[in-house]
């Protein structure tokens, strides 16, 4: 059928809908499409299809192994791996809520400069944290293992947890193959690239937007059909008037690079976050890199971006565009969580302050002066973003048994 027989089609069955009503009654509405041109299909496709083809964490000969995602899954709730015994990687990162902790800013041992990001997808990204200082998955856990303003747990402290647990070193044997060896800095970065092979097992599902795009993808319009209208009008926005995908692109909604958007970097008086700038800086300075000893992949692309990676001064008050896949269930946004709400991100874009961005270089934003009713679609479409089961990962049954062949924990 031709679009405008369909349009025709869809006109009638609505009329018969209304005529069949009750009297008094509307009956419900009918599904419908707006028509998208050729070019707004074409750049609604490049977000998708999900979830795509499978990545794993750089540098780390264990990814994608079941032992070692399963080891990394018992770290990743254990909280001795902090010095005190009070804080695991899930305290902050907790999966009924996507993965985040809800806080603005995440509380370690003391309360920290920066928002908990979602872990959710995270494999699929180029560079970890907010300014990027890790260039994989094991290298980033590396970070709050040893921070003192986090879990605090030196080389030292994590070899003897593993050392003196019958059935964690009987887990770690069997996700490496030898019991851990006498050196610290070893073990310690094996756990991390456990906590790796996990968190990069962590792809999300499919959503309400993936199964427009793939009916749009197959042409089955009336499928398509079904997502709402609002989200639909919201698409457009996105694609279209309010350039989001000039940044949020491809299906992870993320180019995965790190941008100005004007916000204010003060952690508190007296004190900046550098952002991008000091990222490369520490980059460049760890030996956990992926051009170091320890990466199992030093000739890998991802080896090659880091080599390249250059300094400069514009890279201050920049921050990594993140994925938006579950946005609307990982509140707070932003950097350091200064925007409470979804509605709250959408009004910074639409009364953007052009003298907070930097001047160099080419200008993409610009004030977007939504209406309310713009406002209202584009917060739906980013709603339709959700996979439903986001917010309802469980820790395996099994996880609470040692391994087969290990003691009790």
């Amino acid at each position: 059928m031709t679009a405008t027989g369909w349009r025709r089609a869809a006109a009638l069955g609505v009329l018969a809908a209304a005529l069949a009503a009750p009297a008094g009654r509307a009956g419900p509405a009918a599904p419908a499409l707006l028509d998208f041109g050729a070019d707004e299909q074409q750049r609604i496709l490049r977000h998708g299809p999900w979830p795509p083809a499978a990545a794993f964490d750089p540098g780390n000969a264990q990814a994608g192994r079941p032992a070692a995602i399963a080891l990394g899954r018992r770290l990743f709730f254990d909280p001795r791996l902090a010095a005190d015994g009070r804080l695991a990687c899930a305290s902050c990162h907790a999966p009924q809520l996507a993965f985040t902790d809800g806080q603005a800013r995440a509380t370690g041992r003391e309360r920290l400069d920066r928002h908990t990001p979602s872990l959710w997808n995270a494999v699929h990204g180029r560079w970890y944290g907010w300014d990027g200082a890790f260039d994989s998955l094991w290298s980033q856990a590396l970070h709050p293992l040893g921070n003192p303003r986090e879990m605090a747990a030196g080389a030292g402290h994590l070899q003897a947890l593993v050392a003196g647990d019958r059935s964690l070193g009987c887990a770690f044997t069997q996700a490496f193959g030898a019991p851990p060896g006498s050196d610290a800095e070893a073990t310690m970065v094996q756990l991390a690239k456990a906590l790796g092979a996990f968190v990069g097992s962590l792809v999300s599902g499919p959503t309400p937007f993936d199964e427009f795009r793939d009916a749009l993808a197959r042409g089955d319009r009336r499928a398509a059909a079904r997502y709402p209208l609002d989200a639909q009008r919201g698409l457009r926005l996105f694609i279209g008037k309010g350039q989001c995908s000039n940044c949020h692109v491809g299906a992870s909604f993320s180019n995965g690079e790190f941008a100005d958007i004007g916000l204010p970097f003060f952690v508190r008086p007296g004190v900046v976050d550098p952002g991008r700038h000091g990222g490369i800086v520490v980059l460049r300075r760890s030996p956990y890199n992926l051009l170091g000893a320890f990466s199992e992949a030093p000739a890998s692309e991802r080896a090659g971006l880091t080599r390249h990676v250059e300094l400069q001064h514009r890279n201050f008050g920049e921050y990594k565009v993140p994925g938006l896949r579950n946005v609307a269930d990982t509140a707070p946004y932003m950097h350091d969580g200064q925007l409470a709400t979804l509605d709250a991100v959408i009004d910074h874009y639409s009364n953007l302050n052009l003298d907070r961005l930097h001047a160099d270089g080419e200008q993409i934003l610009k004030p977007l002066r939504l209406n309310d009713g713009e406002r209202a679609d584009l917060v739906a479409f980013l709603r339709s973003l959700s996979d439903p089961q986001a917010t309802a990962w469980q820790r395996p049954a099994e996880d609470a048994a040692p391994p087969p062949g290990c003691g009790k924990v």
